[in-house]
């Protein structure tokens, strides 16, 4: 039940001229806080009500809304928290959006752990207009001592940001602590990955935060520094056992390490804490399927299916593994009856592509040798050219594994080839290349050529910066362009051929396409894997030369 007082009114809080939105599937709830939002001096023209979340959603992309009062429970359709995602997803909300979450439920598993995807606040039903009162003032508060920060991240201006948030630190006590979060976040965001883990270190040093332990955590992972992150995360469990995002960091470290039961075991204890999570569910469906628990595999894909129904976080992949489960288990009638499931349920030639990849793996597990054989030939002629979008990573291993087993085993190590030479340093990918190259009977062929193929993209990653070490800008040119040639999704040769063109404009100085040719190649390597270290002292480098 929620309840309204007309006698409460905190001084700093003004909702006059804000844009709001209440969600509520019950008309009496609406009624009543609109009456509250209008008792703290809310304009009612400026309040819009909607009773599901797909209203919501419509809304959402029609105006840019203050406050959002949104129900956890809607009844059919969208939840609160998929409005949530969706609207967050989509950057209908930004930062300066206070969104408050009610609910009936205490339960953990109300919250799904995925801090970008989070409210601002939940409270617990029955509400009072002095308790959202208070929790509206405490965020809009904070919300305004951010303001510039946040105005700077969105502009993608990190040194802004990061600036800003050393000026606040000076002057604003009473948010120390987020803003040397913002500031961690920042310096992660932009690869200064050695400031930021000093700085955490020293805030560690003072006080034991479980934030930070898993900010450092997430540090030591992106430096391959597993058994550190691993020390660090299980100290946080230990003492925070609820802290869902250390579940999930954790089972990422042991995933690197090898360590595939340990990380299911530790999603298996986050799914108990949480279960209400998409993506936590598929990651405990592939890695039970990749550790033998069948049931449990086929259970996660199948949540994970029906609780991204509704969810912007939807995604193909917890369906093509239902469709591996289902193949696993000699199940091929079902798996094909998934994969009609899917193509219906996205569109895209990149969905298409797997869904048919998966199809003729099916086909040829139900004995169709000949059907599977006329799906790989579809392949052949269809796969795109030097000038088309290449094959997502996920495209290339599927459509690959379905040459092997249809006997088109050149076109099929080609594939395999090109993702190693544009990953070389991915272990992961390297193990799902090879788990291919097992299930055709070729594990020592297949371990060979991942060898021979990664030492070979080591030497031409690096034979341009090689060359201007030496003076040869001509060669080191022509070199890298050759190399982006062969390897257009390779992040290092990316940046390489950056740092070449910029050591090239300071020895000959610039010129326009030279230029464009360098940010291009920054630009690209960025979107294929964002916060690289080299990327923004490149950019940097760049800019200076302009």
């Amino acid at each position: 039940m929620i309840t309204s007082s007309i006698n409460f009114s905190p001084v700093s809080l003004n909702l006059s001229g804000k844009n709001i939105l209440i969600v509520d599937d019950y008309q009496e709830m609406r009624t009543i806080l609109r009456d509250i939002f209008r008792n703290l001096g809310a304009d009612v023209k400026k309040m819009h009500m909607v009773a599901t979340g797909e209203e919501a959603i419509a809304i959402l992309k029609k105006v840019q809304f203050d406050v959002v009062l949104c129900d956890l429970v809607l009844g059919a359709g969208k939840n609160g928290q998929q409005v949530l995602e969706e609207a967050k997803y989509l950057s209908l909300v930004d930062s300066s959006c206070l969104w408050v979450m009610i609910s009936a439920e205490k339960a953990a598993e109300a919250v799904t752990g995925a801090a970008e995807f989070q409210p601002d606040a939940y409270l617990i039903k029955p509400v009072t207009e002095m308790s959202l009162c208070t929790r509206l003032e405490k965020i809009w508060v904070r919300k305004k001592a951010f303001a510039e920060i946040h105005q700077a991240i969105k502009r993608s201006n990190y040194d802004e940001a990061l600036n800003l948030c050393d000026q606040k630190l000076v002057s604003d006590k009473a948010n120390t602590f987020d803003l040397l979060r913002t500031k961690c976040n920042l310096l992660g965001m932009t690869g200064e990955l050695d400031r930021a883990q000093n700085l955490l270190e020293e805030i560690l040093s003072k006080r034991e935060l479980p934030w930070a332990k898993v900010a450092l955590a997430r540090i030591f992972l992106k430096k391959n520094e597993w058994d550190q992150a691993k020390t660090l995360l299980e100290e946080t469990i230990e003492l925070n056992p609820a802290y869902i995002e250390a579940h999930d960091l954790l089972a990422q470290t042991l995933q690197a390490m090898d360590d595939l039961t340990g990380a299911n075991d530790v999603l298996e204890r986050a799914i108990k804490l949480s279960p209400n999570s998409v993506m936590r569910q598929q990651n405990l469906g592939s890695l039970s399927l990749k550790t033998g628990k069948l049931e449990n595999a086929e259970r996660a894909f199948r949540k994970s299916i029906a609780l991204g129904e509704n969810s912007a976080l939807k995604k193909a992949d917890s369906y093509l593994g239902l469709v591996k489960v289902c193949g696993t288990k000699k199940n091929p009638d079902e798996a094909l009856r998934v994969l009609g499931q899917l193509t219906k349920s996205f569109n895209g030639d990149d969905v298409r592509r797997r869904a048919l990849a998966a199809a003729g793996i099916i086909h040829h597990q139900k004995g169709d040798v000949e059907k599977a054989a006329q799906i790989a030939l579809e392949f052949d002629q269809s796969l795109p050219n030097q000038d088309e979008r290449p094959l997502t990573s996920e495209e290339s291993l599927e459509v690959a594994h379905l040459l092997l087993v249809a006997g088109d085993k050149e076109k099929a190590i080609r594939l395999l080839q090109s993702e190693i030479k544009n990953n070389p340093e991915n272990a992961a990918l390297h193990k799902n290349v090879s788990e291919i190259f097992e299930q055709a009977g070729m594990q020592e062929e297949g371990s060979q050529l991942i060898e021979s193929t990664r030492q070979e993209a080591m030497l031409v990653m690096n034979r341009g910066v090689l060359l201007v070490s030496k003076g040869q800008y001509e060669e080191a040119l022509g070199a890298m362009r050759e190399a982006r040639a062969a390897m257009p999704a390779n992040v290092r040769v990316l940046l390489n051929l950056a740092h070449v063109i910029i050591a090239y404009i300071q020895k000959n100085g610039s010129a326009p396409d030279l230029v464009e040719e360098a940010r291009n190649s920054l630009t690209v390597a960025n979107e294929l894997s964002p916060g690289e270290p080299r990327f923004k002292r490149l950019m940097a480098s760049l800019n200076e030369l302009v």
